[in-house]
């Protein structure tokens, strides 16, 4: 199954993510596609797998990466913002499926969407943390600021692969501006500066 899938991203790179077809598939695989079917009933199950394993590998990734962040966790906010960055942007086709939605009547099973979940969590408990400690205000962790917070990321990794896919990182168009983003975002809700900031509109009485 794992060299199944493999070929199915390979393929996708290639055709294009909703370009895959099972047959293209089984035969890079070297099976008939009868037998393909054995271990993934249809294309939607390659695709659910391929959007699950692209979660739980990125959070893996950002696990490992997190350092203690009991005494400073901007810091370790600042440490896995370009690490989920670049990842993104060096697996183009994971994360189409996983933050995109390319494929026409493609919608993840709720046992593949778990990890999608898990992440959300992992960065909420990071910045209520730093909430906790006084280095963001509330308004970090309210819709508002988790919703900002995934436009700096995921806003980017779609300039970057839309508008300069050969770019790389960290030197790519957009790419390159992954903690300079993220600052702003710190900023944005820093309890310094937002002492002398007027109220949004939602916020006035």
């Amino acid at each position: 199954m794992a060299e199944i899938l493999a070929v199915a991203v390979q393929a996708m790179a290639t055709d294009g993510v909703a370009g895959m077809s099972l047959s293209d598939v089984a035969r890079r695989v070297g099976m008939r596609p009868p037998s393909l079917y054995e271990y993934f009933p249809s294309k939607l199950a390659i695709y659910d797998a391929v959007f699950h394993d692209g979660f739980e590998t990125l959070n893996s990734v950002l696990r490992a990466a997190i350092p203690d962040f009991e005494n400073d966790p901007i810091k370790a906010l600042r440490t896995v913002h370009p690490i989920f960055v670049r990842w993104c942007i060096e697996n183009p086709v994971q994360s189409q499926l996983m933050f995109w939605r390319p494929v026409p009547g493609f919608k993840p099973s709720p046992a593949a969407f778990a990890p999608s979940i898990e992440q959300v969590g992992m960065v909420r408990d990071l910045l209520q943390a730093a909430v906790r400690m006084g280095q963001l205000t509330e308004g970090a962790v309210t819709e508002e600021g988790m919703g900002l917070y995934s436009f700096i990321g995921s806003g980017l990794i779609t300039q970057q692969l839309a508008n300069d896919p050969a770019g790389g990182f960290p030197d790519g168009q957009y790419s390159r501006l992954a903690s300079a983003s993220l600052e702003m975002w710190i900023s944005h809700y820093s309890p310094a500066d937002h002492a002398d900031r007027p109220p949004t509109a939602r916020s006035t009485p």
